[in-house]
């Protein structure tokens, strides 16, 4: 599963590398960056955008200082930002993969998805599971995500998958579910893109930019 996983990030990348080659992106804040260094896909992503001379990362993980960040604030995303942090921590790509299916329930994801725009310069990039997928990757099992959600949650617990049980810990979401919450928010435009595993759609990418209320 992990040379996987590290697979379809490196297709991720190459994505969001070839999505941004023409623009002019002098920093990227990561959201949700792990300090989990044992895999080879940990923090893949912002590691290797290309053309970016300034990183920054926000988690609620204590981030080891490395010279890979030039700053590292451990705060979690839901967390009201005051004017210093957004004035330091704004960037003009803002990344986050794999983190809003984690953050708890729909609100707690508008909640971070406004926190995002709020520290975005110019473009951000969302990426989650797609929730109809036929595999959970979390669980690695098939199907039964395809259920209502109490349902899901219910025969989790019972084979003994408390923690993903929890909407805390875990709360899938489909494209129609990410367009929602997109949706409340008119200063951003946005794209849809996919990757895929075995025929089907995986994860969501986001693509976001951040408009003036003139346009």
């Amino acid at each position: 599963m992990n040379r996987i996983i590290l697979k379809k990030r490196k297709e991720m990348v190459d994505i969001i590398n070839k999505y941004y080659e023409d623009d002019d992106l002098n920093d990227v804040l990561d959201i949700g960056t792990t300090n989990d260094m044992e895999y080879s896909h940990s923090n893949y992503l912002i590691k290797n955008l290309k053309n970016i001379k300034v990183f920054k990362s926000i988690s609620d993980q204590k981030i080891n200082s490395t010279f890979f960040f030039i700053k590292s604030l451990n705060k979690s995303i839901l967390e009201k930002f005051s004017y210093e942090e957004i004035n330091q921590y704004s960037s003009d790509l803002v990344l986050s993969n794999a983190t809003i299916e984690h953050v708890g329930s729909s609100t707690n994801q508008l909640q971070m998805i406004s926190n995002i725009i709020k520290l975005t310069k110019k473009n951000f990039v969302l990426i989650t599971p797609n929730r109809y997928h036929p595999i959970e990757f979390h669980t690695q099992i098939p199907l039964i995500h395809w259920l209502p959600k109490k349902i899901h949650r219910k025969i989790l617990s019972l084979i003994g998958l408390k923690f993903y049980s929890k909407e805390e810990n875990l709360n899938l979401l489909s494209t129609t579910d990410l367009i929602n919450l997109l949706n409340n928010f008119d200063t951003i435009q946005y794209e849809v893109r996919y990757l895929n595993f075995l025929g089907f759609k995986s994860n969501c990418i986001i693509f976001g930019k951040i408009i003036n209320s003139a346009e």
